[in-house]
């Protein structure tokens, strides 16, 4: 059975005071809905930012640049988890790793708030990189060590932690969007620094509710250890720093170059956490099988947030070049389409968390919620189609509810999937590897954002019946093979449901 992080410490937080939930939801609540404010406020223009004109405030990229660009950003992201994770695991405890996290994503946003070129938005991207690695698993694990292993309130106390992404992000692109498209992109990045400053306020007076959740690494590195992981974390450094300044002075250092080794770390770094946990010797048998059961459902997850997380750079490109913004009547900033998608998880989180709870026990199974997760979001590419055909494939005629219902689409999708992996990522991690296993959750992500950025340039006005088709089509059959797989992989799961 799983140890929680209040297990391996020894105290409990106190278990009401938040909905019904533990008490130490509530700031780990306010605290990632700050957070993924400044996050997705940022995001929400960062496309845009990036190909729009010089003489508009932007850097004037190429718009398959900027798309690829986003979507490698997001790669690294998520990417950078496998270090915080391994940080809180072994030397910080997540506690601090989160708190360390915040304050370098708040610098990054300050990079980005003033005019400093495309130096100014490489920075940004470093230290909004390293920062998200430390806060975003270890924030999550937090919320795990919350519960007993047998507490069934987990599934929907992950759902209420859900919403507070979700309404973070549904303001974010109506505030730091709307500033940013309609008064100056660096004024909205601002905003976004401040709304992380304010998430590290809440995480600070929030201590006392936490106990001791997170406090202390669970597998620390020994004194007899200290002096290697040193020495190799220095080498590590500098072996990277050396080959960025060598391939610059060499002349092969470039975007589509680093594009391109971002890809290929979006898939060796998964891979390599797996082969590295099934052979550990820290890993028992029962955690093995578990962890084994763990790997279909990365994939499908894989090819599940391939498709959500274009929504912020192939649907807001679309929602900018192809989408009737006046058909309301007014002039909406095509940035407002990033709200949709949080919007609609705002609306039907609780409904799911209340369907879930309700049937208990006959609820669907772990698999099957994946399966149906997946399925959604290759449908959500296979209704954009539709406009394509009815409008033609080069006016920016595309009526709104046509873009709206792909984020629906993708949002029921989302609900079966997202809140239920977070909570069988925690159920499913050896103990030894707690936050790692979480910074594996991500690794998904950043695996579905790397892929993507190969392919992302491809789509244009022209290519899309193709594009939305055969990406959604791919992903459709991934989920119905997943669908076919869930006995298999409920097996595997050794009781955790």
């Amino acid at each position: 059975m799983t140890a929680t992080a209040t297990e391996t410490e020894g105290v409990k937080p106190p278990q009401k005071g938040f909905f019904g939930q533990p008490a130490g939801l509530g700031p780990l609540f306010f605290t990632e809905f700050w957070e993924r404010l400044s996050y997705y406020g940022m995001k929400a223009i960062l496309v845009y930012f990036m190909y729009s004109q010089l003489s508009e405030g932007g850097l004037g990229l190429d718009k398959g640049l900027a798309n690829s660009l986003a979507s490698s950003y997001g790669a690294a992201v998520f990417m950078s988890g496998v270090i915080g994770g391994w940080l809180a695991d072994r030397i910080f405890g997540a506690r601090r790793a989160v708190l360390y996290g915040g304050v370098l994503i708040m610098i990054g946003h300050i990079a980005l708030s003033f005019p400093g070129g495309v130096a100014a938005l490489y920075v940004s991207m470093l230290f909004i990189t390293l920062g998200t690695g430390l806060l975003k698993p270890n924030i999550s694990t937090m919320v795990g060590g919350l519960y007993e292993p047998e507490d069934r309130r987990r599934d929907a106390g992950f759902t209420i932690f859900v919403m507070s992404v979700n309404i973070g992000a549904l303001l974010a692109p109506l505030v730091v969007g709307t500033i940013g498209q309609k008064i100056s992109y660096h004024l909205g990045f601002s905003v976004a620094a401040f709304g992380m400053a304010l998430a590290l306020v809440f995480y600070i007076l929030g201590k006392g509710k936490l106990a001791l959740v997170g406090d202390k690494p669970v597998n620390p590195v020994g004194a007899d250890e200290r002096g290697k992981v040193i020495t190799r974390i220095v080498i590590g450094a500098v072996v990277v720093a050396a080959a960025f300044v060598i391939s610059g002075l060499a002349g092969v250092l470039s975007v589509d170059r680093v594009i391109d080794v971002i890809t290929v770390l979006g898939i060796v770094l998964p891979t390599s956490y797996f082969v590295m946990m099934l052979r550990s010797k820290k890993v028992s048998a029962v955690e093995r099988s578990r962890v084994i059961a763990y790997i279909p459902l990365f994939i499908g997850t894989v090819f599940f947030w391939m498709i959500e997380e274009q929504g912020s750079n192939v649907l807001a490109t679309y929602a900018d070049t192809r989408v009737d913004l006046g058909a309301f009547g007014f002039t909406m900033p095509s940035s407002w389409f990033q709200s949709l998608n949080p919007g609609f998880i705002v609306v039907l989180a609780p409904l799911f968390a209340l369907l879930w709870t309700k049937l208990g026990r006959r609820a669907p199974s772990t698999p099957v919620k994946f399966a149906l997760g997946v399925v959604f979001s290759g449908a959500s590419y296979l209704w954009m189609i539709l406009p394509a055909l009815i409008y033609g494939q080069s006016l920016k005629a595309v009526h709104p509810l046509w873009l709206a219902g792909s984020f629906l689409i993708v949002i029921l999708g989302e609900l079966c999937l997202s809140p239920v992996g977070l909570a069988a990522t925690t159920r499913l991690a050896p103990v030894a590897f707690g936050s790692q296993m979480m910074s594996l959750w991500f690794l998904a992500d950043a695996a579905a954002q790397a892929i993507s950025g190969q392919i992302v340039d491809k789509v244009s006005p022209e290519s899309e019946i193709p594009y939305f088709g055969i990406i959604g089509g791919i992903t459709v059959l991934v989920g119905v093979a997943l669908f076919f797989l869930s006995p298999y992989i409920k097996r595997k799961m050794q009781g955790i449901d």
